[in-house]
């Protein structure tokens, strides 16, 4: 079973990085002035597998496109997940359980490719 929050994590770390050639808005779902600085040390994933799970992302954005901004909003933008939640003004177990939707959602579209990523 794979590790779903690690993988999103190198994800974010890819998509963050200048020359990951992603392109995503600046400013994720109104969340203008929360965004933390960018660091070096996030963890990160390659070309091959940042592509693939961005293509599973892009089907998260197809069919559950809240999910898709509090996925990016999160693990793109390292924005907490109280934070989100304040921002829309609900409960932090809301967004968690939107947070594990996503999450289930993106780890079953994973398993449907039956790709091997190279980050294990």
């Amino acid at each position: 079973m794979r590790n779903i929050k690690y993988i999103l994590e190198c994800w974010g770390g890819w998509a963050a990085s200048e020359g990951a050639g992603v392109d995503y808005s600046p400013i994720a779902a109104g969340f203008k002035g929360l965004l933390p600085a960018e660091s070096n040390l996030r963890p990160s994933c390659t070309d091959n597998d940042g592509v693939i799970i961005d293509s599973c992302i892009a089907k998260l954005k197809k069919y559950k496109p809240e999910e898709y901004e509090l996925v990016v909003a999160h693990y793109r933008y390292n924005i907490s997940l109280r934070t989100i939640a304040r921002r829309r003004k609900c409960a932090d177990g809301t967004i968690r359980k939107e947070m594990q939707t996503a999450e289930g959602f993106l780890s079953g579209v994973l398993c449907m490719l039956d790709v091997k990523l190279e980050m294990g």
